[in-house]
């Protein structure tokens, strides 16, 4: 059986709206509701946030609030990282997505010589760079950091020095060089992506599997389709963000976007892949509850986390 340690990072100061911060709580107001006792059974860790830079004024437009994000990235990163120097096996609540860097970061770094893959079930890439972000929001940024890729071929920004001296010391959390090779990525459900992204997704050949190849495949085999590609990794993490699932339902999340996975894709999706042995963390993230109704995204993300972490429990 695993050794589950629960770990919340309340960050939102990657995120372009604010409430992020606050998805973690609604998840535990969900199982409240459903009357669950699964955060009775962990003694979670609560990751150090910055959410006062919030209060401050945002001196980088190309990387929104990356002093702060910084700060963040390196608490994320020292908490993995010991984790799984101690043979845990961290699930992550996190607000915004820019601090599944500091998780990749970290896993990589508590064992540098295992190769590690990352299963991105997302609408977006989050690919970009202060020198390719259309919107300056770091949140869209984490595999580029963990990549070490500025994708200058693509550039449209020109950030200023303070912000590109941040950049390359977020690049550097962990150690020099890449944390992931952009061969071990496998994309789920992305669909919402700009230009920068798209040009290093072909680049490098990143496996993309679409809503409607899913649809088609059938969730078991997109599912032996996401571990096959990553045959050769020694470690697996799961990143599930919430804007996944289709916009129809997911209104409390910063950035939903139509055609995505049902409830019950996302579900079984998550449920088998966490069962592959090398899978060594999984998260959740970027519910946001003040752009909800009746916390109806957090009890759906509650129910998804439940089923993933028994099913975890279940395999091992």
């Amino acid at each position: 059986m695993r050794d589950i340690k629960l770990v919340e990072v309340r960050s939102e100061l990657a995120a372009g709206t604010r409430g992020a911060s606050m998805g973690i709580d609604a998840l535990k107001v969900a199982s409240l509701d459903k009357k669950s006792s699964f955060f009775t059974q962990f003694d979670p860790i609560n990751v150090k946030d910055a959410n006062n830079y919030l209060w401050k004024h945002n001196q980088h437009p190309f990387a929104n609030y990356i002093d702060g994000v910084y700060e963040v990235l390196q608490n994320v990163f020292s908490t993995i990282k010991t984790l799984r120097e101690e043979k845990y096996f961290p699930i992550i609540l996190a607000g915004d997505h820019s601090t599944a860097a500091g998780t990749i970061m970290g896993i990589k770094a508590a064992a540098p010589e295992k190769r590690l893959g990352v299963i991105w079930i997302d609408a977006h890439a989050d690919l970009h760079s202060p020198y390719t972000t259309p919107s300056g929001n770091m949140h869209g940024m984490p595999l580029a950091m963990c990549l070490g890729e500025d994708n200058l071929a693509s550039k449209v920004n020109d950030p200023l020095p303070g912000t590109v001296a941040y950049w390359e010391k977020i690049k550097e959390i962990g150690g020099e060089g890449p944390k992931i090779l952009p061969q071990d990525i496998v994309f789920v459900a992305v669909r919402d992506t700009e230009a920068p992204e798209r040009e290093l997704i072909q680049k490098y050949g990143i496996k993309v599997i679409r809503v409607e190849e899913l649809k088609r495949l059938g969730v078991e085999k997109t599912s032996n389709l996401a571990l096959e590609t990553l045959k050769d990794c020694d470690q697996i993490y799961i990143s599930f963000d919430v804007d996944s699932i289709d916009s129809n339902i997911s209104r409390g999340t910063g950035t939903p976007v139509p055609d995505g996975l049902d409830i019950q894709q996302a579900m079984e999706l998550n449920t088998a892949l966490i069962r592959d042995k090398r899978v060594c963390a999984w998260e959740i993230v970027e519910v946001n509850p003040t752009l909800d109704r009746e916390n109806i995204m957090a009890e759906i993300g509650f129910d998804i986390l439940e089923a993933t972490t028994l099913s975890l429990v279940e395999n091992f």
